[in-house]
């Protein structure tokens, strides 16, 4: 299995990389913003079965997403990217009458731009891949039929954060569509106890990294498209 991980110094994306490298069979690529500062990122690869390769990248920064094949193709060398994934996630508390346009502009670069063009550049290297899959990690607040469904979100609550992953929810769908040779999937991880989960999330990383893991690797051609939770249940746009 050969991964390239969007942001994966810190939260679930570090449990990702750490749960990856348990198999010998596995090599990451794990990107950050700067790589000599991830300390709990590079101390990960003393102690991994797999191999691990940490990039720098900056998902808000175009320049640096497109520099991201001269950085992976030394390390893939002939071998194809099996699977990419797009973790990057800032999120504020503002509504839709609060919210402040450069911080709406700022999440909709990171949550939904950056990723997709990064999709977009990783795409000769997938194309090379055995399995050809793309994991879009969103929320179920990115989910519309949900909007209500906690009681901070009925008064509009978290509306950049929800609008970018709605956003990041179609453009999935839209990959869908245009490369059906593709499994293209969107993933809610539950609301995970880190940094951006908050103090009062419920779940471990572990616990949502394992079922990520499982729903991505047994995923076929009849999942791409689909908005799933870290279970592999269905979740309603």
């Amino acid at each position: 299995m050969l991964v390239c991980l969007l942001r994966a110094s810190r939260g679930i994306g570090l449990e990702l990389v750490k749960q990856l490298l348990e198999s010998p069979n596995n090599l990451v690529i794990a990107a950050c913003r700067t790589p000599e500062k991830a300390v709990a990122l590079n101390a990960l690869k003393s102690s991994a079965k797999g191999s691990l390769h940490v990039i720098r990248l900056e998902v808000t920064d175009f320049d640096s997403v497109r520099a991201v094949p001269q950085a992976i193709a030394p390390i893939l060398g002939e071998h194809g990217l099996d699977y990419l994934i797009n973790n990057a996630g800032i999120a504020r508390q503002d509504t839709p009458l609060t919210l402040d346009p450069e911080v709406f502009l700022e999440t909709l670069r990171t949550n939904t731009v950056g990723p997709a063009l990064l999709t977009q550049v990783c795409i000769p290297f997938l194309d090379k891949g055995k399995e050809k899959k793309v994991l879009n990690i969103s929320s179920t607040l990115g989910s519309i039929a949900k909007a209500d469904l906690f009681e901070h979100l009925r008064s509009g609550g978290a509306a950049s954060y929800s609008i970018s992953k709605s956003a990041l929810n179609m453009l999935t769908y839209k990959l869908k569509l245009e490369r059906p040779d593709l499994i293209v999937i969107t993933l809610c991880p539950g609301w995970v106890k880190t940094d951006l989960g908050g103090e009062n999330a419920v779940l471990e990383a572990k616990e949502s990294i394992a079922g990520i893991i499982k729903v991505i690797t047994s995923a076929t051609a009849t999942d791409s498209g689909k908005y799933l939770s870290y279970t592999g249940e269905a979740i309603p746009w």
